[in-house]
């Protein structure tokens, strides 16, 4: 399955409905038993999905219509890459046993497949009620709100998500990622109201310092010097700049005018105390 599902979780999930759905074989003796539908949920375990399917399609032709049944039908489904059958056994197990958690999830998961995003966060959120502590809840759920552009509600899942597993480095990764889109899509916003927005140029400036291109960013961050001249960390950052490339006279200049407009500025002073020794060292 492309979305990264970690099916352990989710299988626990289906052995404990097994145990749970008080499926037997009632008076008729043709009907399939719990130990049938064990060997089923034992070969999807192991990944025989062949074997799987015929325990489970044989028990829903001979009438045992449960969650269960349903359920492993789509895991099935959805692990062929077969969404729109997946979606279809999923909404059964629901119909049959609204409140299981992980039919949510795992609908939610065909869903953003497919495409239909909306439908993914709304199956999702479901599932992140009913199982608050399932990291793949949050992931998944993150990636809804991706695929819709909500990043603020995106950044609050992945936050979610590394509280949940605060040593996984992938998850501390996507969050960083997320906090990225939010900040790009923030930045779109900001240029369609003000084009010549002084944050706009600030954080176009940034981006091309942490790029290297220090004249580039020199020059954006003078454009926002411009728009606002009173602006305070604009000359603090041109110092730096002018520090890293060893211009120490340029960059005395622009901490005194940063100084000028919050002479108390911890940064700035330790800043200029930062430029005038590094000036100085370089003195034969």
């Amino acid at each position: 399955m492309s979305l990264g599902m970690n099916r352990t979780p989710v299988l626990a999930a289906v052995a404990l409905l097994c145990m749970c759905s008080g499926v037997t074989a009632g008076q008729n003796a043709t009907l399939p038993g719990p130990e049938q539908l064990a060997k089923g949920i034992a070969a999807l375990r192991a990944g025989d999905l062949d074997s799987a399917e015929k325990v489970f399609t044989l028990a829903l032709h001979q009438g045992v219509k449960s969650p269960l049944v349903y359920h492993n039908l789509g895991v099935i489904a959805q692990e062929r890459g077969q969404h729109e059958q997946a979606v279809a056994r999923f909404r059964e197990t629901l119909r049959l046993q609204p409140e299981f958690g992980p039919a949510h999830l795992l609908l939610g998961v065909s869903c953003l497949a497919l495409g239909k995003n909306a439908e993914a966060a709304r199956e999702l959120k479901i599932a992140e009620k009913l199982m608050p502590a399932e990291p793949q809840v949050h992931l998944q759920l993150a990636r809804a709100y991706d695929a819709l552009g909500q990043h603020f509600a995106s950044v609050d899942q992945y936050q979610q998500l590394t509280r949940l597993a605060p040593r996984d480095p992938e998850y501390v990764y996507l969050l960083a990622r997320s906090w990225a889109d939010l900040s790009r899509s923030s930045l779109k916003e900001i240029a369609k109201l003000d084009s010549n927005s002084v944050r706009l140029h600030q954080a176009l400036s940034l981006e091309l310092w942490n790029q290297g291109k220090y004249d580039e960013a020199l020059s954006s961050f003078q454009k926002a010097a411009d728009v606002d001249p009173k602006l305070p960390e604009i000359h603090l950052a041109r110092s730096l700049i002018y520090l890293e490339q060893k211009k120490y006279d340029e960059a005395l200049a622009e901490i005194e005018r940063e100084l000028s407009l919050v002479p108390d500025s911890q940064a700035a002073l330790a800043a200029r105390a930062k430029i005038a020794a590094a000036k100085s060292a370089s003195v034969p």
